[in-house]
């Protein structure tokens, strides 16, 4: 019997679109290969580069809707038109193994994981300025004006939920971003408290 297995931690990190949180995470994950990718549920339409089961779980609304009547979802939250979803079993059978897992979800849904896993440890993405994230929107090439001018007026209510996160990072210097991941993952994450006062003025002309 194995009574001294530690419980996984579990780890929330959540940006607004644009801001490179989906490079990061990638990232993240080869170089902490303990880290475990959780896989969410969505009613989206699943794109040809994706498999069931590996990028999401593609669920049909009426099959979500019965899921979260059911309470089998940990979190879960409307993005633009779709609907996302943690599995509640999922996670707590690899925190219970003593895997560390890591979300990649909205602000919302990282405040209800908070409500019902007081111990988890929430990590917010910030770019470094607003011509920043426009950029980063307008390269991808796949958006149109009206798409781009909703994902940058949704980032600035994202990005006004900063401070309800145990850390904030500033995706300035790409590689720097992972290394102070890296950091908040090994518990040496002090520095970067997202109640630290010198994230003040950036907020303030992120959200403005």
């Amino acid at each position: 019997m194995d009574l001294q297995r530690k419980t996984g931690r579990l780890f929330v990190i959540a940006a607004p679109s644009g801001a490179g949180k989906t490079s990061l995470v990638r990232t993240l994950l080869q170089r902490e290969p303990s880290l475990h990718l959780s896989v969410s549920h969505t009613t989206r339409p699943r794109r040809e580069t994706e498999r069931d089961g590996h990028d999401y779980f593609f669920v049909s609304p009426l099959r979500f809707a019965e899921l979260r009547a059911a309470g089998a979802f940990l979190e879960s939250a409307q993005v633009f038109d779709n609907f996302y979803g943690t599995g509640r079993e999922q996670i707590d059978a690899r925190l219970q193994a003593g895997q560390d897992v890591l979300l990649e979800i909205d602000w919302q849904g990282a405040r209800q994981v908070r409500q019902s896993q007081a111990d988890c440890h929430t990590i917010f993405i910030l770019p470094p300025s607003r011509a920043s994230l426009e950029r980063r929107l307008r390269s991808r090439g796949t958006d149109s004006e009206q798409v781009i001018a909703r994902r940058l007026a949704d980032a600035a209510t994202d990005m006004s939920h900063c401070r309800e996160f145990d850390y904030a990072i500033v995706n300035d210097d790409f590689d720097h971003a992972v290394g102070e991941l890296q950091q908040i993952i090994a518990g040496r994450g002090e520095g970067l408290k997202a109640s630290r006062p010198e994230l003040g003025p950036l907020l303030d002309r992120l959200v403005a």
